[in-house]
């Protein structure tokens, strides 16, 4: 398979921006590969998300339950299976192909409200994703003192990223000459998710050039209290120096006055609570609602930490997961883009995933890294501060009450946080270059490896989301891979068998390869069957029927469905970029991971309460199965 068939590897380049000028109008002539086509153009010629097969669909999910079934218990679900489809099946999937003749994507809005905005647990931890930036790797390793300095580079490069995608000067990703969806671009910047009472609600405030105003300020926490500047100044982005006094500002008013209260807390909090927490806060005083909507229609939140993680370019551990579950009261765990830096200049982000998937941000992040790479980590043009206006400080009026909702959302932040077991580690005997030169696709690669590492560890199969994306079509996100086939286990199996050849082990292996990646072409093309039975479900929901079986049975939940997946994984990309999120389910494991030609780094996350699970056992039995599979690999000579 080339790499160009694998909708995670983003060949995207961008052009040079000379850093001495910084003026709105100059932008464009500074791409020194720039390109005619804009960002969204081709958003209106998109094919629509097409509906599978109903039979294909059931086909594929029997399937898929195997490696988790008894004979018997296989039989009862086929017949389950079988009934459905020739019963009720049939027509909740006529009733579905009639609502995807009126819309350019049937789950679309099913998937945001079911996924995301109906969940009632609090997102900051159990939805965010968030990860360490690689700047530690080349100009930026870690030194107290440079904050600020380094701060306001990065965000200057960020600002000229937004400025681009405000020009629609991205390039359109594409996958040979196919262009992908790009809609999630637009909710990178000056987006946030509004909690609601059952259901909240996403606010998007961002604009291109041609479309009108779009906001141009950014916020920034600190120490518990909140502020904001406009980066644009009669006409032209603030640079860096500019940056810095600002950020300067703010950072000695803190560290001289008495922290603020930590309104940003509440965001950490279950979305019923923090709704009425809210509600609460406006009807306090309305001067609260302006505050609020300052800071959701911001670009992005600054958070200005206050603690030095250690990292190494062999373990982001601790960073990670003081990026993924760090002080609440300097992160907006509603805004789609926080931006976090810590006292020896190490940077990470953590995202709201409500509006956009990850590999918006890995490219937002690959762009910043590669300007610091470029421009040796400095910032080369003028020095001189222009006389703008300071930052300013958004003081809401609380009461105890109010300190009392912040304080209690601060308790079950820190209690579940507290209880996160989270390794992030980097195998770097061999990488990319090693399996393609084996012909072997590095995703399946390590695909396989956890299939192996977790059988090993617990002594059966583990149920396996990974992530595909569907951006060939409208506004397309994500479809379930689910990687535990029935021939990674047969492989798992044969490599525990002493009595198993070298020659059969080999067999077993490739054609677990050959099924993963077959499987993952087939999702991105929109012929998975995850997102199917779940619009499915929603159709026999909405019609008011009852649950159908195949729903019920253990099967359904015991493979993955109904988001009961023991191992979340998703590969993050080829850059250098690198995730995190917590386990789907208690017992279960979240399993990031990217791939770089000499190296893969993986990130690991389990509940420390659950006796069960290690996520640092769990690492080191993958690191082994990479080894092993190499070893396999040369001594079958492929």
């Amino acid at each position: 398979m080339k790499e160009s068939d694998n909708l995670y590897f983003y060949c995207v380049t961008y052009g040079e921006l000379r850093l001495s000028s910084y003026c709105d109008h100059i932008m464009e002539s500074q791409l020194a590969k720039s390109t005619e086509e804009r960002t969204f153009q081709y958003q209106d010629s998109l094919p629509s998300l097409p509906v599978p097969s109903l039979e294909e669909s059931l086909k594929k999910y029997l399937e898929s339950v195997k490696p988790f079934a008894s004979e018997e218990e296989y039989k009862k679900t086929e017949a389950i299976v079988q009934k459905f489809q020739n019963g009720i099946g049939e027509k909740l999937q006529k009733k579905l192909l009639e609502r995807a003749k009126g819309k350019r994507n049937w789950l679309e809005e099913w998937w945001l409200n079911v996924a995301y905005l109906d969940v009632r647990t609090p997102s900051q931890l159990n939805v965010n994703f968030a990860g360490p930036a690689p700047h530690i790797e080349n100009y930026w390793p870690p030194k107290e003192g440079t904050q600020l300095e380094r701060g306001s580079i990065c965000l200057w490069h960020v600002l000229n990223y937004w400025q681009l995608l405000r020009k629609e000067k991205i390039p359109v990703q594409k996958v040979g000459n196919t262009p992908l969806d790009m809609y999630q671009f637009r909710m990178l910047f000056a987006t946030c998710k509004v909690p609601g009472i059952t259901r909240d609600s996403v606010m998007n405030y961002f604009r291109t050039e041609s479309e009108g105003y779009c906001p141009s300020h950014v916020a920034v926490l600190c120490r518990g209290r909140a502020f904001i500047f406009d980066v644009m100044h009669k006409g032209c982005l603030v640079t860096p120096p500019e940056i810095l006094r600002q950020l300067t500002f703010i950072q000695k008013k803190c560290h001289s006055e008495p922290d603020g209260p930590g309104i940003a807390a509440l965001t950490s909090e279950e979305r019923t609570r923090w709704a009425k927490a809210r509600e609460y806060l406006i009807r306090l005083n309305p001067e609260n609602l302006t505050l609020l909507e300052k800071i959701e229609s911001s670009l992005l939140v600054y958070s200005l930490e206050d603690g030095s993680p250690h990292v190494t370019p062999e373990d982001y551990s601790q960073v990670t997961a003081e990026i993924l579950t760090g002080n609440p009261t300097v992160r907006w765990g509603d805004k789609s883009y926080n931006l976090i830096s810590f006292s020896n200049g190490v940077f990470g982000c953590s995202c709201d995933h409500s509006p956009f998937d990850a590999m918006v941000i890995v490219n937002l992040s690959n762009y910043i890294d590669q300007k610091v790479l470029e421009n040796e980590g400095r910032w080369k043009g003028s020095e001189k501060v222009r006389e703008i206006p300071l930052p300013e400080e958004l003081v809401f009026t609380v009461d105890e009450k109010v300190l009392n909702d912040i304080n209690q959302a601060k308790a079950q932040y820190f209690m579940q946080a507290s209880d996160l077991q989270l390794v992030a580690y980097a195998f770097t005997s061999f990488g990319k270059k090693q399996t393609k030169k084996k012909q072997l696709h590095p995703d399946a690669f390590i695909q396989l490896a956890l299939q192996l590492g977790y059988y090993r560890l617990h002594g059966r199969p583990g149920c396996c989301y990974e992530t595909a994306m569907t951006r060939y079509f409208y506004h397309g996100r994500t479809e379930t891979m689910r990687s535990c086939t029935v021939e990674a286990v047969s492989w798992c199996q044969s490599m525990q068998d002493p009595s198993t050849s070298l020659s059969e082990q080999q067999h077993k292996m490739l054609e677990a390869f050959a099924k993963h990646n077959k499987m993952m072409k087939d999702c991105s093309a929109g012929k998975g069957f995850d997102r199917h039975l779940l619009g499915l479900s929603l159709i026999a929901k909405e019609e008011g029927l009852p649950v159908p079986e195949l729903f019920t049975d253990p099967l359904f939940s015991r493979s993955g469905g109904g988001g009961n997946f023991v191992l979340s994984t998703s590969l993050v990309g080829y850059f250098r970029i690198q995730g995190a999120v917590v386990p789907m389910v208690h017992n279960g494991y979240g399993f990031f991971y990217h791939i770089r030609d000499d190296r893969f780094l993986v990130s690991c996350t389990a509940w420390k309460s659950c006796p069960e699970t290690d996520a640092e056992k769990l690492v080191q039995q993958v690191f082994c199965a990479f080894h092993d599979m190499m070893q396999l690999i040369n001594i079958a000579k492929l």
